[in-house]
């Protein structure tokens, strides 16, 4: 199997000149070229304009610390506008607290926290385990297999309709919300217009309605729906606003967890010194969970728009003006992250990320996430087992989730 090698340059493609390098193109991210490109810009011009793109004109910031102000001053770096670098049609729009400044914010954000409470975690843990290994002892032997279907995307749909208390029968509808969601409509692909996108979501609307309506008239139990249910912040939601933040939690829940397991199981594969590290040293799955979600960064960028004239990077960016936060680039700036370009599961200050952002819009699952990939290692760590990639993943083409649709895998029996 084919590995992109760390120390890597900038490609062919990122000779041309910096005014037209785009690097929100898709492709790029499906082929997994576009490193070189977020190096350049790195080293060249970290707060990059691009006048033209499918998205409308947008600057670029591809440094650590650019970013982490960015994300951290909410109040001249708004996310009501969106989070991604697609324009919603106003149609189409939908709100959810992530879109939200304070103190509505904070206020639904509280609703839902409770679920990934420290307490609640611990009442979870048996039950990822339990699921963990009844997964990985039904897969098959000696046969190859998807990677992403059987293991990465069943074992986080499932605690998605553990979250949501979702009829657990019906989970993969999750998966399929959620995929839809992040779909940029495109003529040619499954999703090929907004109004589809619409009219699949509206089903997801109409699906939660009854859950809702259900549990409304009943006892406050700890679920999402429930919980929004009864909080005086989401209780009177608008339709579009509740679907909204089925989605962001839907999708929150799904993308980080799932691409992670996948792109962590890549790395091991590619970099079979650190998996041996991981082998002498079970003690070491804490670190090594941080650095996949490093390394991979299921989130490649987030988007805000400025509420002010301000300069970074001693560039005047205007009001109004669209920003995106390449999350991707940050977590391979060497001027923070020593030997960034290489996996390495035991480094100095290994949860020194970007990958779950920072400030009020951190990500509230975080916690949940790192406790499922934990748990997961640890139990692959248990069973000896030796899963072995036998082809090229296939990647999404998307430049905001950073993930994969398939990874070709086998297990010596």
């Amino acid at each position: 199997m084919k590995t992109r090698l760390a120390g890597y340059r900038a490609d062919n493609a990122c000779h041309m000149p910096l005014s037209n390098l785009d690097v929100s193109e898709a492709k790029r991210f499906q082929d997994d070229s576009i490193w070189g490109c977020f190096e350049r810009l790195r080293m060249e011009d970290p707060v990059h304009y691009c006048h033209g793109s499918p998205y409308g004109p947008y600057w670029s910031i591809t440094k650590y610390r650019d970013i982490v102000a960015i994300d951290t001053n909410h109040k001249t770096f708004s996310s009501e506008r969106g989070i991604t670098i697609v324009d919603v049609p106003d149609k189409h729009w939908t709100q959810s607290f992530i879109k939200m400044g304070p103190p509505k914010h904070g206020e639904q954000r509280a609703t839902v926290s409770p679920i990934v409470a420290p307490e609640n975690l611990t009442k979870l843990e048996g039950l990822i385990r339990r699921r963990a290994r009844t997964i990985l002892d039904g897969l098959p032997r000696n046969d190859t297999f998807n990677w992403v279907d059987m293991v990465s995307i069943e074992l986080t749909t499932q605690m998605l309709a553990t979250l949501f208390d979702f009829p657990f029968e019906d989970r993969r509808l999750l998966t399929y919300w959620s995929d839809v969601a992040v779909a940029n409509p495109k003529v040619g692909h499954a999703i090929d217009s907004w109004d589809k996108r619409s009219t699949i979501l509206s089903e997801c609307l109409d699906y939660f309605t009854r859950l809702w309506n259900e549990r409304v008239n009943a006892e406050p139990r700890l679920d999402l729906i429930s919980m929004m249910a009864h909080s005086p912040a989401t209780r009177h939601m608008e339709p579009s606003e509740f679907l909204g933040n089925l989605i962001l939690l839907i999708v929150g829940g799904n993308d980080t967890t799932r691409n992670s397991i996948t792109g962590g199981l890549l790395f091991m594969n590619q970099h079979p010194s650190e998996l041996r590290k991981l082998r002498d040293n079970p003690k070491l799955v804490s670190s090594t969970v941080s650095e996949i979600i490093r390394y991979q960064t299921p989130i490649a960028h987030m988007r805000r728009n400025a509420a002010a004239d301000i300069v970074v990077g001693g560039k005047q960016i205007r009001k109004g003006d669209k920003v995106v936060m390449w999350y991707i680039s940050g977590n391979r700036d060497e001027e923070v992250i020593e030997n960034a370009d290489s996996f390495v599961i035991d480094r100095k200050n290994v949860r020194q990320h970007l990958s779950f952002g920072f400030g009020i819009h951190r990500c509230v699952g975080r916690h949940l996430a790192e406790l499922q990939l934990k748990i997961l290692w640890e139990e692959i760590l248990n069973t000896r087992l030796e899963v072995r990639v036998v082809g090229e993943p296939e990647r999404i083409a998307s430049n905001f989730v950073h993930g994969y649709s398939a990874l070709p895998v086998q297990i010596r029996a």
